[in-house]
């Protein structure tokens, strides 16, 4: 299944609005890598094994299940997030893109990818339909975390 969607982050349209910067938003997104628990409620533990400049190892604990994972990061560009096959689990990838078409006019594209073809009878395309849902409010309250850090300063002070 693969599944786009992109969330506007600054809308010029509305001047009460609070404007992201780009490096705001690249910070928040440095964040929810490197401390997930703040934008995953349900994830109960989360270990960095390594960490450098552009990547970083983890492994995430929902309760029994353990998820190993690698991050990519791009600077102010995209943070990539790469599961291998473990068990029962699938390759799968996803990307959190800023797109920027004019100035102060962010975007955020979030691509998924879990490498396996499009479900071909109704029950997998039901099921699939379910999840990219699930995708898509879990990357809305993303964006709305990044917003309230912002909003609070607190993704001014952060290294980049």
């Amino acid at each position: 299944m693969k599944f786009e969607h992109l969330i506007e982050i600054n809308d010029l349209l509305n001047p009460l609005a609070y404007f992201i910067t780009r490096e705001q938003l690249w910070r928040g997104l440095i964040l929810r890598a490197e401390a997930p628990k703040m934008f995953v409620p349900y994830l109960d533990e989360a270990l960095i094994a390594e960490r450098t400049e552009v990547s970083m190892q983890r492994t995430l604990k929902y309760g029994a299940l353990e998820v190993r994972d690698s991050v990519t990061f791009e600077h102010q560009q995209h943070v990539h997030y790469a599961v291998p096959a473990q068990g029962e689990i699938t390759p799968s990838t996803l990307r959190m893109q800023i797109e920027e078409p004019q100035a102060q006019r962010l975007f955020l594209r979030f691509t998924y990818d879990d490498g396996l073809p499009e479900a071909e009878d109704q029950e997998s395309r039901m099921y699939n339909n379910y999840r990219k849902s699930a995708y898509q409010d879990a990357d809305i309250d993303t964006v709305k975390v990044i917003r309230e850090l912002a909003e609070a300063g607190r993704l001014d002070a952060l290294p980049s």
